[in-house]
């Protein structure tokens, strides 16, 4: 990738690079375009000499066989342009894309806390988009309306060069405004893009989240929302498309008083005898044919301004540098035993400390339950496990091994969680419990539903585990979602589970099934549970309580509940509210 400190169209011609063979067979034949209308000019001065003063009847019949001669080249040429060019810019914006996405899934879970998914799904679609443009239609007419002015220029320049130069005062002239207009259109239109981005996050979260909308009954507070955005963004866009158009009209004045000029000066040297008629009108068709592309070419820059907008919030993306990375030489994690430990681990996300010198050892098999208040670190010690953040100090080691050291594979075909979020995709129930687990048979998929005991539900449904769940499982109660994510758990066979708020989401009958599963499951695995719930942890071999980052309470259940501390005031207020009588 080009230096990030390289303009931003630079940038784009990198992606371009790979594809420069069909580029440079574009630019071939768009000098057959700018060729045939360079000839058009050319040949003015002998049709009006010959044909039209000299009545030579015996050349008259040969333009409308040289006219459709020249119209099928220039045709073919055009063709042969513009689709090499139009795929090699398709090509490179799938090349952009698909960097995009994959620069994407490498950013760190902080990352991800701190920017909306709608924006990241703006950029990679509207924005890129626009960058389409550049790398395909823009570069099309820039070179094709580029080569033909240097073509007619020179027609013009042979034929008479001093009325070649009275023509070219206007270019100058009309690249002040142009410069100008085209910094307006680039600064609206990357604000235009944030406000899309804006909306696409509306939409995002409005359709997301819709069962909550509809049980709230804010489907107007929703639509407002979006009216208000929706306009926000033309606001903008209103903004591009005001200095767009004024550019033709700023084009279009300078180009009279080009032509009047040399309409002028030619009609004089006409009647001085200085210059045949034909050549006058020879040069003027140049001139006429010159200042065409020269517009479109104003076009172009607007457009490549409107372009490189939405390329820069493109390259902030592909800029981001990934918070968690691989060690250069790092080493894959092979028959893992499952011994876990912290090492005087300390973690903050901004400055306030979520896990403060935190030491623990857990031996292969053994089951860790973490207890606490919310906010005390119990999540955030299984995100660590699984290596979403990095310790500010201390270190976490897997068998020996600090896992910074360990390759992400490795490290995670070695981990199984089972996230209070039950996310699933909207696939079929099978590639959701295989999800992660490419090679598992179908065999394997029905074995782990079973003891998840999802396999009764499964069948019931319309075309069994081949049946699509709707987006994030929106087809299936909370129960059934969270027994689909034990069972794509169960089917990792890891040796290290990580099950945080496993059973939340489940009634009484599901989380006793659920329970004997997790059970099973947890036999000769080191496991850590996260719980809410207390009464499911029991019979875990130990059991830590967290307050404020800080293990302030340890051992068996009953041993915690032997003294008077938060592990005794939690369980005793959960029991007191599971025994209360309705009011």
């Amino acid at each position: 990738m080009a230096n990030t400190k390289d303009p931003i169209f630079r940038r784009l011609l990198v992606f371009a690079a790979p594809y420069k063979g069909r580029i440079f067979l574009s630019m071939f034949a768009s000098m057959g375009v700018a060729a045939s209308d360079g000839i058009i000019a050319k040949l003015v001065e002998p049709f009006i000499d010959r044909i039209v003063i000299a009545q030579d009847y015996e050349l008259a019949k040969l333009v409308p066989l040289f006219a459709v001669a020249l119209a099928i080249f220039k045709g073919a040429s055009r063709y042969v342009q513009e689709y090499f060019i139009s795929t090699a810019g398709q090509m490179a914006i799938q090349d952009i894309r698909n960097a995009l996405f994959g620069r994407s899934m490498s950013l760190s879970m902080r990352y991800y806390t701190g920017t909306a998914s709608g924006s990241l799904m703006s950029r990679i679609l509207n924005d890129v988009n626009l960058m389409q443009s550049v790398l395909s239609n823009v570069v099309v007419s820039g070179i094709r309306e580029t080569l033909t002015l240097f073509g007619l220029a020179g027609v013009a320049f042979y034929t008479d060069w001093r009325m070649a130069i009275m023509s070219f005062v206007v270019i100058p002239a009309a690249a002040v405004p142009a410069t100008l207009i085209g910094k307006k259109i680039k600064k609206f239109s990357r604000q235009g893009q944030g406000a899309m981005g804006d909306l696409t996050m509306a939409l995002e979260q409005a359709f997301s989240g819709i069962k909550v909308v509809k049980a709230f009954a804010t489907e107007e507070r929703e639509n407002n929302k979006f009216v208000g955005q929706n306009q926000d963004y033309y606001r903008f866009i209103r903004k591009t498309i005001k200095y767009g158009a004024l550019s033709s009209p700023v084009m279009e004045i300078l180009t009279a008083i080009g032509i009047a000029t040399v309409l002028w000066y030619g009609l004089n040297r006409v009647l001085q005898g200085e210059m045949t008629q034909g050549q006058l009108f020879s040069v003027l068709a140049a001139i006429l044919l010159m200042y065409t592309p020269l517009k479109r070419l104003t076009k172009v820059n607007n457009t490549v301004q409107q372009a490189l907008g939405g390329a820069e919030r493109v390259f902030e993306i592909l800029d981001e540098k990934p918070e968690i990375v691989e060690a250069e030489n790092a080493i894959c994690l092979s028959e893992c035993r499952g011994d876990v430990c912290f090492d005087n681990v300390s973690f903050s996300y901004d400055s306030e400390p979520v896990i403060q010198h935190l030491s623990l050892k857990v031996s292969p098999g053994e089951v860790v339950a973490l207890v606490g208040p919310s906010g005390a670190g119990k999540s955030t010690l299984a995100g660590l496990i699984s290596r979403f953040y990095d310790p500010n100090v201390g270190r976490i080691l897997i068998d020996g091994h600090d896992i910074r050291t360990l390759t992400k594979r490795s490290l995670h075909d070695n981990l199984a969680l089972v996230d209070q979020e039950t996310f699933l995709f909207n696939a079929s129930i099978s590639d959701n419990i295989s999800y992660g687990s490419d090679s598992a048979s179908e065999a394997d998929i029905i074995a782990a539903a079973e003891k998840a005991f999802a396999h009764d539900f499964i069948l019931e449904m319309p075309e069994g585990y081949q049946t699509l769940i709707g987006d994030r499982g929106v087809r299936l109660s909370g129960g059934q979602r969270q027994r689909l994510c034990i069972a794509r758990a169960v089917l990792r066979n890891a040796p290290i589970l990580l099950l945080d708020e496993a059973t939340s989401a489940l009634d009484t009958e599901s989380e006793a099934m659920v329970q004997q599963a997790l059970s099973n499951l947890m036999r000769d695995r080191t496991t850590f549970v996260i719980a809410h719930r207390l009464s499911t942890i029991k019979h875990a071999d130990r059991i830590l309580v967290l307050e404020q980052g800080v293990v302030i309470e340890t051992g068996t259940h009953q041993q915690l509940m032997a003294i008077d501390g938060l592990y005794r005031r939690l369980h005793d207020m959960q029991f007191k509210e599971t025994t209360s009588p309705c009011v």
